[in-house]
């Protein structure tokens, strides 16, 4: 269990503990709120994060209205909690990377913008071995299950071949420049993104650094459906599942799409940074 779910599930108890106070069930308190009786069970067992709405709802069926104000405020601190990369990793990469795909799994439509490196929804498994090492040497975690780490990120890559998945992709350019991995290594992982644009399964867009954007590109970040945007931060992952901090990632990814090459251009531009892997001075 991870620092966010955690904290899910310190609001579900607490959630529980108002309505046993009020002396009411689980279906008569769904009854007096219009909710299927499963919401509240999910609520309370940390399966279902409640909004701001909900909550208040919550407190006053049970009769204390004056508690919505603090099961919000425990509301906002998830909506801004960070789970630390070293505590994640402490079950291995294998474990990291199952975590992550039921989020994508659990998702109709995924947009990814990445800034620094190609996503793990598109890394080839020589580039997601380089990555997975470097992660684990920066976070001093265990690293004997690199290998099962490489394999079950590689695993993740099915949800782009499922039916009713929508996947959208935005590379910056400096993230396809970065040389995280040999020059061999780093090639093959662009013809294998050259080989991807254009299909129907993925939407692959380059950002180039010569583009004309409306926003700042300040770092990576993947928009699950319209309820989940997870952050990873050099030393923790950052989940904002409130709708309205949903909004502003939603536009920044508009803007910076608008500013995208696809189809041929996408392709032209992978071949020149390709080309320039192996140039003695680069551009």
């Amino acid at each position: 269990m991870n620092d966010y779910q955690t904290a899910r599930h310190a609001l579900g108890r607490r959630l529980r503990e108002l309505r046993t106070e009020a002396g009411l069930s689980g279906r008569s308190l769904a009854e007096a709120l219009d909710w299927a009786p499963s919401k509240v069970s999910k609520l309370e067992h940390g399966r279902q994060t409640a909004s701001s709405a909900d909550l208040r709802g919550w407190a006053a069926v049970c009769g204390a209205p004056e508690a919505a104000g603090e099961l919000i405020a425990q509301r906002r601190a998830m909506e801004t909690h960070y789970a630390s990369w070293r505590r994640q990793l402490a079950a291995g990469t294998r474990a990291r990377q199952r975590a992550f795909g039921q989020d994508e799994s659990a998702s109709g439509r995924i947009r990814v913008f990445e800034s620094a490196c190609v996503p793990g929804l598109l890394q080839t498994p020589e580039y997601a071995r380089h990555m997975l090492r470097r992660t684990v040497e920066l976070h001093r975690a265990p690293d004997g299950d690199v290998e099962e780490g490489v394999r079950a990120r590689i695993r993740r890559q099915e949800v782009l071949y499922r039916p009713h998945h929508r996947v959208e992709v935005l590379l910056w350019e400096p993230a396809l420049r970065m040389l995280i991995c040999p020059e061999e290594v780093m090639a093959g992982q662009l013809d294998r993104i050259a080989g991807m644009v254009g299909m129907r399964a993925v939407d692959i867009a380059i950002v180039p650094t010569g583009a004309r954007v409306r926003v700042v590109p300040s770092h990576g970040f993947w928009i699950f459906d319209e309820r989940l945007v997870i952050v990873e931060t050099i030393g923790a992952e950052l989940r904002l599942d409130d709708p309205e901090a949903v909004v502003p990632y939603r536009a920044v990814f508009e803007a910076l799409s608008a500013a995208a090459v696809r189809e041929a251009a996408a392709h032209r531009l992978l071949a020149r940074i390709r080309g320039d892997l192996f140039r003695p001075n680069g551009r």
